[in-house]
């Protein structure tokens, strides 16, 4: 179980780093974050992997006074999918006619769907964003959707003031990736380890405390970002 836990978060990751640059080479305009990243990148002279990867540890370090700890995979997360982003945009050529373009936009929606689902199924931590997030969301107790909305109108915004690209696709992705995650995360979640008692009882009764995660496998509760 831990190998296949593993092998399906890397996998996941690379996915999503490659759905970035199909994002990107579509050309029609690209996720809140994104747009973030890109205008960044645009103005500091580093390639978008590259500033995925710092804008993911300076995130991490909004999570200190959160008391929010990262798992193996937030910190896979943090680097691997600014990789293969650089890796697939080195790859995959750019789209000059319009078919070409939604085509690739579809693509990269499905993909990152898939990607997204691997990785959280794999249950190993969210990605910094969402941990940024949740720990809001807790220790505020403010609704997830507000902290997620929040912030992601104000990436969205500063990345479209930086040069970064909003268009359809952003549109797109907003409105197509939740459902999407959703349809797709049951086929890829590891199931969830009982604890010894239960698995001696068979199930939780009425009363008893339905089966938790280990310590290793924090669950992530929103499964459109990362």
């Amino acid at each position: 179980m831990m190998t296949r836990r593993i092998l399906q978060l890397l996998i996941g990751l690379a996915m999503y780093g490659v759905s970035l640059a199909m994002f990107i080479r579509a050309g029609l305009g690209l996720d809140p974050w994104d747009v973030f990243h890109q205008g960044l990148a645009g103005r500091v002279g580093l390639s978008i992997g590259t500033v995925v990867v710092i804008v993911s540890f300076l995130v991490l370090l909004l999570w200190i006074p959160l008391r929010q700890r990262p798992g193996f995979g937030t910190l896979a997360n943090a680097v691997l999918v600014g990789v293969f982003a650089d890796v697939g945009l080195a790859l995959i050529p750019e789209f000059s006619h319009l078919g070409g373009q939604i085509g690739m936009l579809a693509g990269a929606v499905l993909l990152n769907g898939i990607a997204s689902a691997c990785y959280i199924g794999a249950r190993f931590g969210p990605g910094a964003r969402d941990g940024l997030m949740t720990g809001l969301a807790r220790r505020t107790g403010w609704s997830v959707r507000n902290f997620r909305t929040g912030i992601e109108a104000v990436v969205l915004a500063t990345g479209w003031l930086l040069g970064g690209s909003v268009g359809v696709g952003t549109v797109v992705y907003a409105l197509a990736i939740g459902p999407l995650v959703q349809l797709l995360l049951p086929w890829f979640t590891v199931p969830v380890r009982v604890m010894p008692a239960q698995a001696r009882s068979g199930s939780a009764g009425p009363g008893q405390p339905a089966p938790e995660l280990s310590s290793a496998e924090p669950a992530t509760v929103d499964p459109a970002g990362r």
